[in-house]
This record gives structure tokens, C-alpha cells and sequence, in this order.
């Protein structure tokens, strides 16, 4: 699943074209590199998002398409 859509259906971010943006603007890295919204996420990796003050660190859990809202935040652990 591309990086951008996974950040949308997991909830780390609200909307598609902001996760984009993030990606394009170099506030998304995956395993500690700057990364595009076309990367493939895969179950392990340790993404970090950079939002105004704010820094996430989550690791990817579980790749799904379709997720409840109940059932996003099973998708990644926070670190």
C-alpha cells in the first residue's frame, strides 16, 4: 500500500492530499529516510511524522485497505 493512503486509512493523517503534501515537503520518513508518498509500507517499518511542533513515531502493525475507526489504531504502535 502506498505511503500516502496508508497514512489516511490509519488515521495518523485526516485526508490523502495531506499526507501527499507531507511526503513532498520532507515531514514523512520511513526507517529514518525521507520518503515519498509512492513508498510501499510494510509491516515493520518505523514511520515518523512531523506536523507543525508535533512528532509521531509509530510502527506499522498490520497493512489493511479498509479499516473501521475502531480498527485504524490497531494498524500501528506508537514508540
Amino acid at each position: 500500500m502506498r505511503l500516502d493512503k496508508y497514512l489516511k486509512v490509519s488515521r495518523l493523517i485526516k485526508r490523502r492530499t495531506i499526507a501527499n503534501e507531507a511526503c513532498d515537503n520532507g515531514r514523512v520518513s520511513v526507517n529514518g529516510k525521507p520518503a515519498r508518498a509512492s513508498y510501499a509500507v510494510q509491516i515493520g517499518d518505523m514511520i515518523e511524522i512531523q506536523l507543525g511542533q508535533r512528532t509521531t513515531r509509530v510502527e506499522v502493525v498490520s497493512v489493511a485497505e479498509h479499516v473501521s475507526k475502531d480498527g485504524a489504531e490497531a494498524m500501528y504502535r506508537e514508540t
